[in-house]
């Protein structure tokens, strides 16, 4: 029996800037673009956590995807949902709020608690817009 992959899906909106106080705005401007905007900008966030195990014999799971639910509902996504990612989100503080950091934070929230469910956490993505996306592999690459 081989290793099987679940992945569950959940989203959230949240607003941001890409700032750095030690840069000056026109430095931030060239860099950051329309994203360092002063007054914020939000998006609607889908995650994507994906699960990797080998089948319990007993459930036929990798993992119980309404605990994976709860797990991600709990630490990720109640933390994020309608929050300003700069100024609300303990685990963001003194982070530059990018989504390629972000996945990097949540997956350092999520790697144990997934571990003690039965998982090994494999990936997650965050879709960002129509056009933008990250997936981490919590530091391991994929190839």
């Amino acid at each position: 029996m081989g290793t099987c992959y679940i992945t569950r899906r959940e989203t959230f909106n949240a607003a941001h800037k890409l700032w750095r106080e030690d840069w000056s705005q026109e430095k931030n401007d060239e860099v950051f673009g329309k994203c360092s905007n002063h007054n914020w900008h939000g998006h609607n966030f889908i995650l994507f956590v994906t699960v990797k195990g080998l089948p319990n014999p007993d459930t036929g799971f990798v993992i119980n995807l309404k605990e994976l639910s709860q797990i991600i509902k709990e630490l990720i996504i109640e933390p994020l949902d309608h929050k300003n990612m700069n100024l609300d989100v303990p685990f963001l503080r003194g982070i530059l709020a990018s989504t390629e950091n972000l996945v990097i934070e949540m997956w350092k929230i999520l790697e144990k608690p997934i571990y003690l469910a039965g998982g090994e956490l494999a990936k997650i993505k965050l879709i960002e817009t129509e056009n933008n996306f990250v997936e981490y592999f919590g530091g391991k690459e994929p190839f």
